[in-house]
């Protein structure tokens, strides 16, 4: 049993389509010109399932991959969360795991998420609460995730930390759990997913995002965070800071370890910020192989998430 990486081959991305009866109503035309926008750029490299709970009319470019729409109710978009997991039970073999999402912590209402793995893929519940965002693998053996998240009182309060690190070890054939217990993003209500904080860009090699600016809130939180990753010996690759993004006066969590890998392809989110060009430059360079595109994430961070938030890689 294996947990794969993000850079092997997937048979598709899953993406959660916005909808009226979700958090995104007040700017649904604008969140869904983004979702238009990424569809697109996905489906000339790979498979795409899109769940919706109304039938859609998505124009999309001619491409040879396949895009399709299932129709399912959802509370809200953010499908890396409460989608299915691709676990290699043996070679080349994947099973989809169905973990429990109860609206990262029993903050929001996840009744149609919590089912939607069920209806489509036919899964069946583990009594488990894990979020797709709070954990990263390497594909050999090694997961990175957040004590913050895990570890937090309304996922599963009645198991230690032991007791998930065990249990974690037995889901994805793990050989050794990294928790990070420091680093956060203001406004990022998941409680510190490591999507937003530090991810493996190849078995030996982490990108982590960093703050030099010693009057940010993030400054101490994250050279704690920085710290933490050098004792675990892996190159270690930082990434810009992005400077501070506001809607409704609440300051948003834009990262640029927020990015997905797809086949032949890697989309980092950009907003606007001066230091976007470097920000793609690092993975142009970490990604020599793939086309790099920047993906203005403006619209989608009002909402607290980003682009790797916004979807499931399915192996």
């Amino acid at each position: 049993m294996r947990l794969p990486a993000e850079w092997e081959k997937q048979k598709a991305l899953l993406i959660s389509y916005p909808h009226e009866n979700s958090d995104w109503q007040p700017y649904l035309n604008e969140i869904r010109e983004f979702y238009d926008e990424f569809i697109n750029i996905v489906k000339k490299y790979q498979n795409l399932i899109i769940l919706s709970p109304e039938p859609l009319n998505i124009k999309t470019s001619k491409s040879d991959f396949e895009v399709k729409i299932i129709k399912v109710k959802t509370n809200d978009t953010w499908v890396r969360d409460y989608g299915p997991i691709s676990v290699e039970i043996s070679k080349s073999d994947f099973e989809l795991k169905d973990f429990t999402f109860n609206g990262w912590g029993l903050k929001y209402s996840a009744n149609y998420d919590n089912l939607v793995n069920r209806r489509v893929f036919h899964t069946k519940k583990i009594g488990f609460v894990l979020e797709g965002g709070s954990i990263d693998s390497n594909g050999e053996g090694v997961l990175l995730t957040t004590s913050k998240c895990l570890l937090e009182e309304n996922r599963n309060p009645h198991l230690s930390k032991e007791e998930i690190e065990t249990k974690l070890k037995n889901f994805f054939g793990l050989k050794k759990v990294l928790w990070l217990n420091h680093g956060f993003l203001e406004g990022d209500d998941t409680d510190s997913h490591i999507d937003m904080l530090a991810r493996f860009v190849a078995p030996n090699k982490i990108v982590y995002i960093t703050c030099d600016d010693k009057d940010d809130i993030h400054y101490d939180e994250l050279k704690k965070m920085e710290k933490e990753l050098k004792r675990y010996g892996f190159d270690l690759i930082p990434l810009p800071f992005v400077s501070p993004k506001y809607f409704n006066n609440k300051r948003l969590p834009a990262s640029y370890a927020n990015f997905v890998i797809i086949n032949s392809a890697v989309i980092v989110p950009t907003y606007n910020d001066t230091n976007d060009k470097e920000a793609l430059k690092i993975f142009k360079k970490l990604f020599s192989n793939r086309d790099i595109i920047g993906l203005d994430s403006s619209t989608l961070i009002k909402e607290h998430g980003s682009i790797h938030c916004s979807c499931m890689n399915i192996f």
